[in-house]
């Protein structure tokens, strides 16, 4: 016989904190799709944020070998192996200027470790970190994971999806501990100027604003549009700056599961120490095959970026031709962002969607195309279309877009 709870036991069986979590958008969008794929239905899946190219032979190779040595079959520091450390600083120094010690590098499971691990060191609770929005599905649950406010800033298309200083200041409040910075953007693609990234870094140092700063799509970069790293435009921000960045993007790696963190070195050790009881360290044979991938030269980056700029042309060509459909020209990583408010309120197949959410769904059931909702990255009125799929598939999932919508 079960014995009753004591009085004032909870009967709740998941905790508030992790039940207030929702579900990443962007993976369960790529999930469904795959799964309706393979049911038989020819879903094209612009959902995930992955490259379509498979990771370069020479990254594969150093993977192969690691397995062979009895070295990696074993546990290795938590904050990632040494050499991989010192190469990522080395790496960090070539890519965008920043000097940065070994000390200050912690090797993370993922890009999303670091965000999460950098927010939990920094923040207590009810400190309040800014957010450009649109913004990537995972920061607001990092940040309120980790006991803080996201406090959202819009930018919408009419400002090609950048937030201004104005905007930044009028948001500020007592509470304000932390910006994040994001350039190139998830989910928007856009890339702010050399110019716009100093007076943002000026403004955050001026104010004793910490700034995270995520460079995943560092490499990604089209036209005239150039990155600057805010740390390297604004050298004093260095003591109250964590710089998020991984292999995932560049070397087309998402399953490698491989990203790190650089920030001030009593920082970095405070995550590590956290790491060290979350997950230990990365596996060993994907750090090894990082090791490659950062040590290397960028050739297989350079490829792949003229396939994802000859796309991105296309995608927002297709899309711009869609009566009450407008998409900015995304500067950087692989994503097209469209305003669909032109569209809501419109009969479509025989339903009349109100939301973006809704007209997601319409597209996925009657054109067998899988977008993510702009309700995953902040309001409503928008798609996130990933390019980083191959030019058929793009230009026929468009395609069917197209004759859906009319």
């Amino acid at each position: 016989m079960i014995s009753p709870a004591p009085a004032g036991a909870t009967s709740r069986r998941v905790s508030a904190r992790i039940g207030s979590i929702t579900e990443s958008a962007t993976l369960a969008v790529d999930a469904k799709a795959k799964a309706l794929k393979a049911a038989g239905r020819p879903v094209i899946g612009f959902g995930a944020g992955e490259p379509d190219f498979p990771t370069p032979d020479y990254i594969v190779e150093a993977a192969v070998a690691a397995c062979r040595d009895p070295r990696n079959h074993r546990y290795t520091p938590a904050g990632g192996l040494p050499e991989l450390r010192e190469a990522i600083a080395a790496k960090t120094a070539r890519d965008s200027g920043y000097q940065v010690q070994p000390a200050q590098v912690l090797v993370t499971n993922g890009g999303k470790q670091a965000v999460y691990q950098a927010f939990a060191t920094i923040l207590d609770p009810g400190d309040e970190v800014l957010l450009p929005t649109p913004y990537w599905t995972t920061y607001p649950e990092s940040i309120g994971l980790a006991g803080g406010v996201p406090v959202e800033v819009l930018a919408d298309e009419t400002s090609g999806y950048r937030v201004t200083v104005e905007q930044l200041e009028a948001a500020r409040t007592e509470r304000t501990k932390v910006l994040l910075f994001v350039s190139p953007s998830n989910p928007t693609g856009a890339v702010y100027s050399p110019e716009a990234v100093r007076d943002v870094g000026r403004w955050a140092y001026e104010n004793g604003i910490w700034v995270l700063t995520d460079e995943i799509y560092e490499h990604l970069v089209y036209g005239g549009a150039t990155f600057s790293s805010i740390v390297t435009a604004v050298p004093e921000l260095a003591d109250t700056c964590v710089v998020v960045n991984g292999v995932a993007k560049t070397y087309a790696m998402t399953g490698w599961r491989v990203g790190w963190m650089v920030g001030p070195k009593d920082v970095v050790k405070a995550a590590a120490n956290l790491q060290s009881h979350a997950t230990s360290n990365v596996a060993n044979v994907s750090q090894r095959a990082a090791l490659a991938a950062v040590s290397g030269d960028l050739s297989a980056v350079a490829t792949m970026r003229a396939a994802f700029d000859r796309r991105r042309q296309t995608i927002v060509s297709m899309l711009n031709e869609i009566d009450g459909v407008y998409c900015p020209e995304p500067e950087g990583a692989f994503y097209a962002y469209p305003s669909v408010k032109g569209v809501l309120g419109r009969t479509i197949a025989g339903r009349t969607p109100s939301t973006s959410a809704e007209l997601a769904e319409i597209i996925l059931d009657e054109a067998e195309v899988a977008v993510v909702p702009g309700e995953a990255f902040g309001p409503s009125g928008y798609l996130r279309l990933s390019y980083a799929l191959g030019d058929d598939d793009l230009a026929e999932g468009v395609g069917r877009i197209q004759r859906l919508l009319g």
